[in-house]
């Protein structure tokens, strides 16, 4: 009988815990909008334009849980932050969610108390020289200035990297990207280290784009996604089911141009995509028609991508890995049932 009561006890106690982390759904509703944090101006996943309005790989995800919870996506205040002040952010509140380039780690997530939600963009780190350099590779790097930003992840592996190949480094760290870029092109550093994604954003910024070569290796694994505080599963169940809801759609060939002719498909799949069979939004705590509001907003994840960092932009970074699973790509989402 003790343990018994024992456990109801810790059963009781769980479940308060749980509906005491559930707050953040519903401050944003009471609010009527969703914070977001988002980089401080990363051509292709967020930057803001001459009259303020952001756009952006991680931008188009915030737009997609703003319509997913508030039918709106305009409904978003885009924080800028940089790489040291993003968690702190999240931890205080500042922030519902942070949607900016962020590795998912260990140590961030148990020791900072976060989530990381879905992968929603395979990356990995790498390198950025002049052309003048002619290095084809990273093994030839020995004895380089490599820039490379604080508070992130890129300062270990670059250390790792070096001494692992024997090879000398001068490390200069910089606080933002901006003045990465900077201590770059001032002849500070020859060589620039971050994400690949990042790289290839950066150079855009340069005063000569041409002039510099993103090296083909990958040092890391740096798997990036939107985080949230712990402590509230069903706001964690909605960002996640947001992306995968972007996922699910771009499997079934449902997009922004066809959602219309999608809400009169008699395909099991779509129909419990769009809300017409099952209550499959209701369970998160949202509209049946979530994942509708959410393509209607934004498109499919293939959509979000191409137009933002794929072929349709500047940055033509190609899909790989981020390719859906039935595609040669690992990008994969749970079934919408």
């Amino acid at each position: 009988m003790k343990t018994l009561l024992t456990l109801l006890a810790g059963a009781t106690l769980a479940l308060s815990a749980h509906g005491a982390g559930a707050q953040t759904l519903k401050a944003v509703k009471d609010r009527g909008e969703l914070n977001c944090g988002v980089s401080r101006g990363l051509p292709g996943f967020s930057q803001p334009d001459a009259k303020g309005t952001w756009t952006g790989f991680d931008v188009d995800f915030c737009r997609a849980v703003a319509a997913a919870v508030l039918n709106d996506p305009a409904k978003v205040k885009f924080v800028p932050l940089s790489a040291d002040d993003r968690f702190p952010a999240l931890q205080n509140s500042a922030i519902d969610v942070l949607s900016r380039n962020s590795t998912w780690t260990l140590e961030r997530e148990a020791k900072l108390n976060l989530l990381f939600g879905p992968i929603t963009y395979y990356d990995g780190q790498g390198f950025l020289v002049p052309n003048s350099r002619k290095v084809l590779s990273a093994l030839e790097l020995d004895g380089s200035k490599v820039c490379v930003q604080s508070g992130t992840t890129a300062v270990g592996y670059t250390e790792d990297f070096f001494k692992t190949n024997t090879m000398k480094l001068e490390l200069v760290t910089v606080p933002t990207s901006e003045e990465m870029v900077k201590a770059y092109e001032d002849g500070r550093c020859d060589t620039l280290t971050t994400d690949v994604s990042q790289l290839f954003a950066l150079r855009l910024v340069m005063k000569k784009p041409a002039d510099h070569i993103v090296l083909p290796d990958v040092i890391s694994k740096e798997p990036l996604g939107p985080v949230v505080r712990q402590g509230d599963d069903q706001w964690f169940n909605i960002v996640k089911w947001t992306h995968y809801a972007m996922l699910n759609a771009e499997e079934l060939g449902v997009t922004q141009a066809n959602i219309e002719a999608a809400l009169k498909s008699q395909k099991p799949d779509v129909k419990r995509l769009v809300g017409n069979e099952g209550n499959y939004g209701e369970q998160l705590g949202l509209t049946k028609d979530y994942a509708v509001r959410i393509v209607k907003a934004v498109g499919n994840y293939g959509e979000v991508y191409e137009r933002n960092v794929g072929t349709g932009s500047k940055l033509a970074i190609p899909r790989g890995i981020n390719q859906l699973w039935n595609l040669g790509g690992i990008q994969y989402a749970p079934p919408a049932r």
